[in-house]
């Protein structure tokens, strides 16, 4: 059986792998001069494969359309990932979060296991080929129609089943941009509206300017919250990284947030508004009261110093000012000025240092897209369209979406072994 294969990233190079194992006879079609781009620059180039989370673990943390991926996860789990990489010499570590990493920390090394499968496999790969049109007679799948981008011409091949696995939008420098939605829609399917996930946060006014003092900055070890002023609700909170920016707020925590900021209610109007806040415990380890004292210390030791030169050993020196600024305290005076207001103030900003969020950053800077096909017209158990006979999706192109952790790679996984499962 003739299978098309239409994107290169991991679902698409999974599903290729697994329809190929049934006895295919695979072709997988990617836009760049080579597979994997994107799983290239994933965890920083270090490539966070999966979480070590148990399988059922999985779906709370994919906020929406979870349960549809139920059987494709019970077809490809987390150790099945973990042992078709272990045979091709890629072994795996566990770091902070359940995160799994290769040991070498090079996502390279599992871009390469993959290439090494589908070489085994017999799995042919055109590279720089956009694919224009899937071609259907009689409700199937019969053609699929490309440009070659070596000689501009354009070709088709047959095909009795075909799997699009052509991403989302986000990293559009990757090959993922779009493509695969407009040629699902003309075949009838429905996309929902396409967001960007896992983005970073911007700023802007006197928070942005702060960031920008701050640019580079990155913090550890801290604990944020994002915050709805306005209904004085929690949102979100984590432990973890934080990097400040040109334009507002990155890292892993702030990116983790954006997921559940975009489903937060009203949340257009609140961040224009200014009702979102992220606020920043830059002491997480000490309490008010502790910290009281530490900068009792500290002002005891410096006390004929300016207070912007006697931070220091409490708190990176790049955040120092924009800390005295919230507090209220000019930066010239002395520590043996400072009355018991200011230094309670103090301790209230380092507790909370607050920043307001007015937006984030292009879908083009997410690390995942949200939205996508709609999973009410995909068969859970084959990744089959249910509109259209022999068509089937696998990846980011499908409306899953889940948070930080490696959970967004093994939806690509699971679903693209789903696929190439059943395209048989």
């Amino acid at each position: 059986m003739k299978v098309v294969v239409i994107g290169g990233g991991p679902a698409g190079m999974m599903a290729a792998i697994t329809s190929a194992k049934q006895g295919n006879d695979v072709i997988l079609l990617e836009k760049m001069k080579t597979c994997g781009r994107k799983l290239l620059i994933t965890g920083k180039g270090r490539c966070n494969i999966t979480s070590s989370l148990p399988m059922d673990k999985f779906i709370e943390n994919i906020p929406e359309n979870g349960k549809f991926l139920y059987s494709a996860f019970k077809n490809f789990t987390n150790q099945d990932i973990i042992m078709m990489l272990k045979t091709n010499n890629v072994p795996v570590k566990e770091e902070r979060g359940n995160r799994i990493f290769p040991v070498s920390d090079k996502s390279l090394d599992v871009l390469k296991a993959f290439e090494n499968e589908m070489k085994k496999n017999n799995v042919k790969i055109y590279t720089e080929v956009e694919v224009k049109e899937i071609q259907i007679e009689d409700n199937t799948v019969c053609k699929v129609t490309y440009i070659n981008k070596n000689n501009n011409n354009k070709e088709e091949l047959a095909a009795d089943k075909v799997i699009l696995a052509t991403g989302g939008k986000s990293y559009p420098l990757t090959g993922s941009t779009g493509d695969g939605y407009k040629i699902a829609k003309k075949l009838g399917h429905t996309v929902t509206k396409i967001n960007g996930s896992l983005v970073p946060l911007i700023s802007k006014n006197a928070d942005l300017q702060l960031c920008q003092e701050m640019q580079g900055l990155s913090l550890r070890n801290i604990s944020m919250r994002i915050v709805d002023t306005e209904k004085n609700k929690k949102i979100y909170e984590d432990f973890g990284e934080l990097l400040f920016t040109h334009f507002g707020v990155s890292g892993p925590t702030v990116l983790s947030s954006s997921a559940h900021i975009l489903r937060y209610k009203n949340v257009e109007e609140l961040l224009q508004k200014g009702n979102i806040k992220l606020q920043i415990d830059l002491k997480p380890a000490l309490s008010e009261e502790k910290l009281n004292l530490r900068l009792l210390r500290d002002f005891e030791k410096f006390k004929n110093k300016q207070i912007i030169n006697s931070l220091y050993e409490l708190l990176p020196r790049k955040i120092i000012e924009p800390v005295i600024q919230k507090a209220n305290i000019k930066k010239e005076k002395r520590i043996n000025e400072i009355t018991k207001k200011e230094r309670e103030s103090l301790v209230r900003v380092i507790k909370c240092f607050e920043i307001t969020i007015s937006g984030f950053r292009p879908i083009e800077e997410a690390i995942i897209t949200r939205g996508g096909i709609s999973t009410k017209e995909i068969n859970p158990k084959t990744m089959e369209s249910k509109l259209i006979k022999g068509l089937y999706f696998a990846g980011e192109i499908i409306d899953v979406d889940a948070y930080t952790g490696g959970f967004n790679l093994q939806i690509a996984y699971s679903t693209g072994y789903t696929a190439g499962l059943n395209s048989n």
